[in-house]
């Protein structure tokens, strides 16, 4: 179950196989929606996207916008805080490859809060 301002809310669920069974009970990837950048932003030590929801625009819970307009360069599974010691990751043959971590100086595109301009 989401919650009402979850962005999965609308998602579509896997579909059951011909005996019944779900394949998988979550539900599928989301599409990401437009996210045209307006600004650029140049990461400082210690901070964490949700901080920059809250910053440009007042809301912790829009980090995701500007997830979806780094696509390119930011992944969830990676979310840090700038600067600090990265985490623990998994090692041997299942590991997934090492990406480039997000770091001091790297500038973000910061989209509108929606795209209908709100």
């Amino acid at each position: 179950m989401f919650t009402r301002r979850s962005r999965y809310l609308a998602t579509r669920r896997f579909e059951p196989a011909d005996d019944g069974t779900l394949p998988f009970a979550g539900v599928r990837a989301r599409d990401i929606g437009s996210a045209t950048p307006v600004l650029e932003h140049v990461l400082q030590p210690g901070e964490r996207l949700d901080a920059l929801g809250v910053h440009y625009f007042n809301d912790a819970w829009r980090w995701h916008r500007i997830l979806d307009a780094n696509a390119d360069v930011l992944c969830a599974a990676e979310l840090e805080i700038v600067g600090a010691r990265p985490l623990p990751r998994a090692t041997g043959a299942d590991a997934p490859p090492a990406g480039d971590a997000v770091e001091e100086g790297q500038v973000l595109l910061i989209p509108r809060a929606s795209e209908g301009g709100g």
